[in-house]
């Protein structure tokens, strides 16, 4: 090599270690870098999530004009056009796709694949100017869930994952916690009033103050942290299928376990949920079942 005008040769020995050191420091950004190769599917999703995005936040920096819905839920116009904006990008790539919308309801006739979207989850967040809410979109075929999207754009969070090619949040591949003590752990949990109104309060109260921590955030915001390692167990009641499609999909791919609190599997007529880092799945359901 050439170093200040003057030429020296390294010995063979110290070559070969020179290139072991560069294969494996690229081995190990391939692995903490992965790129993973994405589905047309993922493609046309994350394309509609941007375009919803822009939807969302251009009314959450102004006024946001509230109505209520026949069960007396707020809804706005941006939870309107963003989910309008999704299915209008997602039916025009696949036609012959059904969908189930927070907003606008279940289509017509059988599909083998259906998108499930939530335009925005945490809608009283968003209403108050609070960051923590965000867009879900799922893709489902054959009644399971193969895809999953879910963006914050307030918080510049985009979270994906598909059938066997891992989660991956802003691209870069995520993995659940290793804590393997409830004692050890945190827990995130929706509205406390959703456990009085699904009779099991008295069993979610001692399961939060089995663990160290517990945060009550509500909301999508609760997977994130649950697939990328930053809480290790999620809990929430009286849900709808729309609220946790994404997350069923993020949360298994990121090495996590997902089941109703009496240890089913989710489908669409789910009401109550549990995720976990997976170790501490069955020590959660102890509680609950």
């Amino acid at each position: 090599m050439w170093l200040m005008n003057h030429f020296f040769v390294l010995p063979r020995a110290q070559v070969l270690r020179l290139k072991i050191l560069k294969v494996t420091s690229v081995q190990s950004w391939r692995r903490n870098n992965f790129v993973m190769e994405q589905s047309v599917f993922l493609k046309t999703a994350l394309d509609a999530i941007k375009v919803s995005d822009e939807i969302i936040m251009s009314y959450y920096h102004g006024d946001i004009q509230v109505e209520t819905k026949a069960d007396m839920s707020p809804v706005t116009i941006a939870d309107k056009e963003a989910e309008s904006a999704i299915k209008n990008i997602l039916s025009t790539a696949f036609p012959e796709h059904g969908f189930i919308g927070e907003e606008f309801g279940i289509s017509d006739g059988e599909h083998k694949y259906q998108w499930v979207i939530d335009p925005i989850d945490g809608t009283k967040n968003f209403i108050r100017h609070i960051p923590l809410f965000g867009t879900q979109l799922a893709l489902v075929k054959d009644d399971e869930v193969i895809l999953g999207v879910s963006s914050m754009p307030a918080m510049q969070e985009v979270i994906y994952a598909e059938r066997g090619k891992g989660a991956f949040l802003n691209g870069k591949k995520i993995h659940v916690s290793d804590v393997s003590a409830l004692s050890d752990s945190m827990i995130c949990f929706g509205g406390v009033s959703h456990f009085e109104k699904s009779n099991i309060m008295s069993e979610c109260t001692e399961l939060l103050l089995s663990t160290s921590r517990q945060r009550g955030i509500g909301d999508c915001y609760m997977y994130h942290l649950l697939a990328s390692g930053r809480t290790d167990i999620v809990i929430e009641a009286s849900i709808n299928f729309w609220d946790i499609a994404a997350a069923v999909c993020i949360v298994e791919e990121a090495g996590g376990t997902v089941s109703d609190m009496f240890g089913k599997p989710v489908t669409i007529d789910t009401r109550t949920f549990v995720a976990t880092n997976g170790t501490l799945h069955t020590d959660v359901l102890r509680f609950l079942t």
